[in-house]
C-alpha cells in the first residue's frame, strides 16, 4: 500500500455538497447521495463484517450464505420487513402492512425518530434473526436515515429484494440493474403493492432475479471483493495526493510487506464507484 493521508467521515450522512470543483474536499463516506460529492467506501457495518468474518453476533456474508433459509417453492409468500422508525416512508410501509397484512409483514423492532406516534404505528415487536428474514420470499429494502446497509446481505440470500428508490447509494450501487438483481419501487411506496403484485403473477421471473442478486452479492460483495475494493480505492486516491503524507502525533507507521512476497491478487482494473 502506498503511504496516504484522507479525511474520513465517521457519520451516516455524507458530508460534500456539490459545488465548484476548485471548492471540493475529498472526504470519504459510507454512502453517498445524488446531492453530494463525497468519496464512497464500503459501509462500516459490511467493512466491520468483513474484518470479523464467522466471528460475530451480528451479521457477515459467509453466515448469511449458509441461512438462506428454506427453498424458493417452500418460502412464506408475505413480503417482510423489519427495522427502526428511521424515515417516514418505514411509517407508510407499516400502515400498508396493516391495511394488508396478508401482502405484507412489516413492523417496528424499535421507536427513536418518532417516538411521539408510537401509539399510531406501534406497539415495537421483538427482533428476530436475520437469517429468519429468507423464510420470507420478498424482501422489502427501505432507506433508513439514509441507503439501508442491510441491502448486501438482502442480495446474498435467496429472497428477491424490491428496492425503494433513493438518492442515496452505497459502493457497488452503479453495478445494480433493477429488473436483473432486484425489482424496485418508487420512493413514496406508491407502487409498491403493484410490484408485489407483479412478483406473484411472474414467480419464474422474480426467481430468477433472486438468483441474479445473490449470485452479484457473492462475485462482487464478499471479503475478498471488500479488500480489493478499499486496495485500489487508496492506490487511485495515493496518486493524485499533492503533497507527502507524514507520520503525526499520536500516529503508528505500519510497516508494508515486501511485493514480492506477497503480490496483490486484485483483479479489479479501476474503482467504477469513486466520486470526485
Amino acid at each position: 500500500m502506498p503511504d496516504v493521508e484522507f479525511f474520513v467521515n465517521l457519520g451516516d450522512w455524507p458530508l460534500e455538497k456539490k459545488k465548484p470543483p476548485q471548492n471540493l474536499h475529498p472526504i470519504f463516506s459510507w454512502c453517498g447521495s445524488s446531492e453530494s460529492k463525497d468519496i464512497v467506501m464500503p459501509t462500516y457495518d459490511l467493512t466491520d463484517s468483513v474484518l470479523e468474518t464467522m466471528g460475530r453476533v451480528s451479521l457477515d456474508m459467509m453466515s448469511v450464505q449458509a441461512n438462506t433459509g428454506p427453498s424458493w417453492e417452500d418460502k412464506n409468500t408475505t413480503a417482510f420487513w423489519r427495522g427502526r422508525d428511521s424515515r417516514k416512508e418505514r411509517l407508510e410501509l407499516v400502515k400498508l402492512s396493516r391495511k394488508y397484512p396478508e401482502i405484507i409483514d412489516a413492523a417496528f423492532t424499535n421507536f427513536f425518530f418518532f417516538k411521539h406516534d408510537e401509539n399510531l404505528y406501534g406497539p415495537i415487536v421483538k427482533h428476530i434473526s436475520f437469517f429468519d428474514f429468507f423464510k420470507y420470499k420478498y424482501q422489502i429494502n427501505i432507506d433508513g436515515t439514509v441507503a439501508a446497509y442491510r441491502l448486501p446481505y438482502l442480495l446474498a440470500g435467496n429472497s428477491v429484494v424490491l428496492k425503494q428508490d433513493s438518492i442515496y447509494y452505497e459502493h457497488f450501487y452503479n453495478e445494480l440493474q433493477p429488473w436483473k438483481h432486484y425489482i424496485p419501487f418508487k420512493s413514496d411506496l406508491s407502487d409498491l403493492l403493484e410490484k408485489l403484485q407483479w412478483a406473484k403473477e411472474h414467480d419464474e421471473e422474480a426467481k430468477k432475479i433472486a438468483k441474479s442478486g445473490q449470485e452479484f452479492a457473492r462475485n462482487n460483495l464478499m471479503g475478498d471483493h471488500i479488500f480489493c475494493y478499499y486496495f485500489k480505492l487508496f492506490q487511485e486516491y495515493s496518486s493524485l495526493q499533492v503533497s507527502e503524507p507524514k507520520i503525526r502525533d499520536g500516529m503508528e507507521k505500519v510497516q508494508q510487506p515486501e511485493d514480492d512476497l506477497f503480490p496483490c491478487t486484485c483483479h479489479r482494473k479501476k474503482v467504477q464507484y469513486i466520486k470526485c
